[in-house]
């Protein structure tokens, strides 16, 4: 990858079958649809992903499909974290050779982590590599914060870790991330109710879930932003929020697929155990992109 990551990027949906096998050809659909819209980068086995649920088999086959099919429109992600460092290691490589631009990686999950013992995994696992590492500071999942003083460190000492996703919905650690630290590190933005003031404060971009189910809005935002029209960029936020907000606040990743199901572009339900909204939830989402939509013209 030749140029900075930046601005709008898709935190992929992974579609599933009626039997709970990972769908290709929808895939292929929800790809398509970001990078029709405008995003400038799409991210594959990440939480929306639904990593969790997936065999080490499954992420690698995930994150080949999506790089074969994006075949160089924009950049491609792979989140290539493990719970193990062996692991983490293997699907790096793995996703390297595939031809991916950006490996982002979650710290172990399950077990707390020292910030000494996660400092040594994310070390090892970056030197495994050449490529551009973007770490993923998501301490609801992983029990470890990446502190901006501690993301400096890893900045500074480890060439190729280049960029940080903040999923900690702490916006003082986001702000200090922008503000004191883009010399030596590219920070998105991984809350998506977020997006507006992340760009307006100068984030490197922003991770986005719901840029599966509203990419040209979340891409509208962002070009309004970069052109300067904070203002335009607002009340173009204000129409879209609803639908964050209606999407935010319940499980998310069911939230996500209820969305595009909504949309017309249905992918399956979410891998069980993990359950569909209830119709209740999904009404609420329904009367959100409606609203937008009527509002769109």
């Amino acid at each position: 990858m030749s140029k900075q990551l930046s601005g709008v990027l898709t935190a992929l949906t992974t579609p599933f079958d009626a039997d709970e096998q990972i769908d290709v050809n929808k895939l292929e659909v929800v790809v398509d649809r970001s990078i029709k819209a405008g995003v400038d980068g799409v991210v594959a086995a990440g939480s929306t992903g639904e990593v969790g649920a997936l065999s080490s088999d499954e992420r690698r086959r995930l994150v080949d499909t999506v790089i074969e099919h994006a075949d160089g429109r924009v950049p491609v992600i792979a989140q290539t974290g493990a719970t193990t460092t062996a692991e983490a290691i293997r699907l790096s490589r793995a996703a390297e050779k595939s031809g991916a631009d950006v490996l982002m990686l979650i710290t172990p999950f399950y077990e707390p982590l020292s910030t000494e013992e996660t400092v040594a995994y994310i070390k090892d696992v970056a030197s495994s590599v050449e490529l551009p590492i973007m770490l993923y500071n998501i301490p609801a999942v992983t029990g470890v914060n990446l502190d901006p003083a501690t993301v400096r460190s890893l900045a500074e000492e480890v060439d190729n870790i280049r960029y940080i996703k903040d999923s900690s919905a702490n916006w003082e650690q986001a702000l200090q991330l922008i503000h004191h630290h883009s010399d030596v590190i590219g920070t998105f933005i991984g809350w998506d109710s977020y997006i507006y003031s992340a760009l307006v404060e100068g984030a490197a971009g922003v991770m986005a879930g719901a840029a599966n189910v509203v990419p040209d809005e979340i891409v509208a935002v962002n070009r309004l932003i970069a052109d300067g029209d904070l203002h335009g960029a607002l009340a173009k936020w204000r129409d879209l929020y609803p639908v964050i907000d209606s999407m935010i606040s319940v499980p998310f990743i069911s939230a996500v697929k209820a969305g595009l199901a909504l949309q017309g572009e249905p992918v399956g339900a979410p891998r069980r155990p993990t359950a569909e909204l209830p119709a209740e939830q999904v009404e609420r989402i329904g009367r959100a992109l409606k609203k937008l939509a009527d509002r769109n013209g």
